[in-house]
């Protein structure tokens, strides 16, 4: 008779819809490499049935799942306990469980700083993010928390950028401004980075925003967080200008590696995970 336990550990994500989600690929592909007897399953749950997929997966003992679009909020309900900066975003995309009790994180903007750090520390230093939608303000969040000295929220909607920049004066010491962006975004002088936290890129290699591409010169560093293509518009005409990138990629690479640790406490290697979905996405140079 053979010791070999034939139970893998659960994972997965809940969203819908969800076949177009890659984050699967990647994951599994990291537990393999990790030699982790583990699964990730992909689920498309309706909002209506978010409650009853929770319930199910508390009662087969996943080890913990993500939350995509819609349920990054609604999941909140249903948690017993929330990390520090996943209270002050208001949304959550990991959940672990230990012991029955479900504890949200958010990796969002955690996955971003792990990135930037790769390149440079954040305190003290000038941030310019475009967009005010749950990206933008998740990321804005880990900044200001890592001691980023400024934080402009440049949107098309003011009063979005407005709540982030309140949100980031009562749960930091960061100087937040919101700034309304019409036509084209000129970047200020003296920026360290600028982010493109909008959705304008996602599979169209030649969309960018609306920034006049002369300025990109004044940021030291321009990011995206757009996964597919990897190296958008936005990035191309910034390494033209002398910018260093940071591509969406490495961001989501960043949120499976920082989720696994959450929920499986093991450590998976960056390196096939980002191949994976190089793959994927048919990602060049």
């Amino acid at each position: 008779m053979t010791d070999r336990s034939f139970r893998s550990i659960l994972t997965g994500s809940f969203s819908t819809p969800c076949a177009k989600n890659p984050t699967v690929a990647m994951m599994e592909a990291g537990y393999a490499k990790a030699d982790i007897d583990a699964r990730y399953i992909n689920c498309d749950v309706k909002p209506e049935n978010l409650a009853a997929a929770i319930a199910g997966a508390k009662a087969m003992e996943w080890a913990g799942f993500n939350c995509s679009i819609p349920h990054k909020i609604a999941v909140i309900d249903h948690l017993d306990n929330l990390a520090e900066s996943a209270k002050i975003i208001g949304a959550v995309n990991c959940v672990q469980i230990r012991d029955g009790k479900l504890t949200g994180n958010n990796t969002d903007g955690k996955g971003f700083l792990a990135s930037l750090r790769k390149v440079t520390e954040p305190k003290g230093k000038t941030i310019v993010i475009l967009g005010a939608g749950g990206a933008a303000r998740a990321i804005a969040v880990e900044l200001a928390l890592a001691g980023a000295g400024r934080i402009t929220i440049a949107n098309r909607s003011p009063d979005k950028a407005q709540a982030i920049t309140q949100l980031l004066t009562e749960n930091s010491k960061v100087e937040a401004h919101a700034m309304t962006w019409e036509g084209e975004f000129v970047v200020p002088e003296g920026t360290d980075v600028l982010i493109n936290a909008t959705s304008i890129g996602l599979g169209d290699a030649e969309a960018i925003p609306a920034v006049k591409v002369s300025s990109l010169g004044h940021a030291s560093i321009v990011a995206d967080v757009i996964p597919n293509p990897p190296m958008t518009k936005l990035l191309r005409e910034a390494k033209e200008q002398g910018c260093q990138t940071l591509d969406g990629l490495g961001m989501l690479v960043n949120q499976g590696i920082i989720g696994a640790e959450l929920v499986l406490g093991a450590k998976l290697s960056p390196v096939v995970m980002e191949k994976t979905l190089a793959t994927l996405f048919g990602a060049q140079d």
